[in-house]
């Protein structure tokens, strides 16, 4: 800027402030005590507005931002510990936000809503506008308490367990296994007793492990839960195959989103 202007833009600045920011001589201008103190000021926000200005590009090209991930704990904490520490090594502005215990069509529906960005569950269908990956391909295992009776096989068949009592996790609706444990034990001839409800699978394994019942529940459970007091069977019995997926909306207009999809297809390639 031209000297005039700037004079007038600072002679405002003072009448404003009520205070002199210069002390001007015909030989020299020096900064007030207030002059020091306002210029110093002024650089922080200065400062500030071109953070503000390079978070806001960064954002917009992905760099920063939050992703939000909705899981069930026992299961997939591990894979979803493997996913957030790459996001964080390569792309150290994104973060991702981990909710967990939100079981399968409850995380699904959260997508829907556009109250988390992805979510990890086991579905049979996903709805439309709902774009999806296969992780894991996992079998059915049976979890029975060590001094149980099958506990020393490698695998079983349902029917065997037939008038044992179940451990099970809430009946929500789409629950694959529940649905699995109901397919299964009517097939081979009877209704499961299931004589307590648990809040989630830790929960489950651990009510396991006090020889309440016995659980039907998914490999990568068995892969995670260490309790010398639980022992997981293969199930034999054929069913539909159990897919964990992690779901996403394709219309999501959350820009750290991508860069965190393109990530875990290099974490978890399927």
């Amino acid at each position: 800027m031209a000297q005039p202007p700037v004079s007038r833009i600072v002679r405002q600045l003072e009448r404003d402030l009520g205070i002199d920011l210069f002390i001007r001589s015909t030989r020299s201008v020096q900064l007030t005590a207030a002059g020091v103190a306002l210029t110093a000021s002024a650089r922080e926000i200065l400062s500030a507005a071109e953070r503000a200005r390079a978070s806001a590009l960064a954002a917009g090209r992905g760099e920063m931002g939050t992703v939000k991930l909705a899981y069930a704990g026992a299961s997939t904490h591990v894979l979803v510990g493997v996913l957030a520490r790459e996001v964080r090594k390569v792309h150290p502005g994104i973060e991702v936000r981990l909710n967990s215990q939100d079981f399968a069509l409850p995380a699904l529906a959260r997508v829907l809503r556009g109250e988390v960005d992805i979510s990890l569950g086991r579905w049979d269908f996903v709805p439309a506008g709902v774009k999806s990956r296969i992780i894991v391909e996992e079998h059915l295992v049976m979890a029975v308490p060590a001094s149980h009776r099958l506990a020393t096989r490698e695998d079983i068949r349902v029917e065997e367990l037939a008038g044992e009592p179940f451990v099970a996790l809430p009946p929500h609706e789409g629950s694959v296994l529940g649905d699995r444990l109901r397919r299964l034990s009517l097939g081979a001839g009877f209704d499961p007793d299931i004589v307590q409800r648990a809040p989630d699978s830790w929960t489950a394994m651990a009510l396991v492990g006090a020889e309440v019942g016995c659980s039907l529940t998914v490999s990568s459970v068995a892969e995670n839960v260490t309790d010398p007091h639980v022992r997981f069977v293969r199930v034999l019995d054929e069913t539909l195959p159990i897919y964990l997926r992690m779901a996403w909306r394709g219309d999501s207009d959350n820009p750290a989103l991508p860069p965190v999809l393109s990530l875990a297809e290099q974490v978890w390639p399927g």
